[in-house]
């Protein structure tokens, strides 16, 4: 089985979703006993409606269950800051046509979320930046046509 890469806050949220979800469990377990009491479960919607949110919650378990027990949890904290891009790594770019500068973190891909700056390693911007070094200008194929960025700092935070 591959390992997929992950953040530690990747790991600490997944974990607390987990939690959630088994904290959930007896709770929907009430729902279903108490809608059972309630007599035919052909025509019993309360009864139909708690089996589904079950269902739901233990496929939600099983998925954060399996992605845990493949994810090879990076923490770049604890790395020596060589300069290199590499998975967890915080990057500062600067486009070299606008001088715009835009910060990423290369996350897993469950993780990733653009808005909050953070990019899935397996998205074309992060390929085209690991392996490159502190002051390397990179040509990043993006869906509006290539740019050119300069990787203005690296940061294993």
């Amino acid at each position: 089985m591959e390992k997929v890469p992950m953040t530690l806050r990747g790991e600490l949220k997944l974990r607390d979703e987990l939690d959630r979800l088994l904290k959930l469990r007896p709770k929907i377990s009430e729902a279903i006993a108490e809608a059972r009491e309630l007599g035919d479960l052909k025509e019993n919607a309360e009864y139909h409606a708690a089996r589904e949110e079950q269902g739901i919650c233990e496929a939600q378990i099983r998925d954060i269950e399996y992605k845990l027990s493949v994810a090879q949890v990076i923490d770049v904290t604890k790395m020596d800051n060589t300069g290199k891009v590499i998975f967890g790594a915080t990057v500062t770019l600067i486009d070299c046509d606008t001088e715009d500068e835009k910060t990423y973190q290369i996350v897993g891909d469950d993780e990733a979320d653009i808005k909050s700056g953070l990019i899935s390693v397996s998205s074309p911007i992060a390929r085209g930046l690991i392996g490159k070094m502190e002051g390397d200008e990179v040509v990043i194929s993006t869906p509006g046509g290539d740019r050119d960025f300069e990787i203005d700092s690296v940061q294993y935070i």
